[in-house]
């Protein structure tokens, strides 16, 4: 079990939705910031949207409106609600969390939104 471990990714079409979660309970420090970044092949990784601890949200452009970041603190987990899903959004995407101590990435979760 790694300290952050993502689940939910897959094959969608477009238009579609899928949620993603990260559970957060192998890190065992305060988690000032978590978040979702995505690599897509040949391209640099991006932040996608971030929370911080007192619930403040962040995203990048291309998915607002459409995505919603969220974490439930009391159950270690961040999540990423995906809706109308573009051939763009296809990636592999890591979850992210940010502690005064270090800094945590899952390995990652594809995600692949067919046209």
């Amino acid at each position: 079990h790694g300290y952050l471990v993502e689940s939910g990714g897959g094959l969608v079409q477009a238009g579609g939705s899928l949620r993603l979660s990260c559970d957060s309970s192998g890190v065992f420090f305060f988690i000032n910031v978590m978040a979702w970044y995505r690599q897509a092949p040949g391209k640099q990784r991006e932040l996608v949207a971030s929370v911080a601890s007192g619930g403040y949200t962040n995203y990048t452009d291309s998915v607002k409106g459409r995505f919603t970041i969220s974490r439930e603190n009391d159950k270690n987990t961040l999540y990423l609600q995906m809706n109308r899903l573009k051939p763009e959004d296809t990636a592999v995407y890591y979850c992210f969390a940010d502690t005064a101590i270090r800094d945590y990435w899952g390995q990652g979760t594809q995600v692949t939104v067919s046209s």
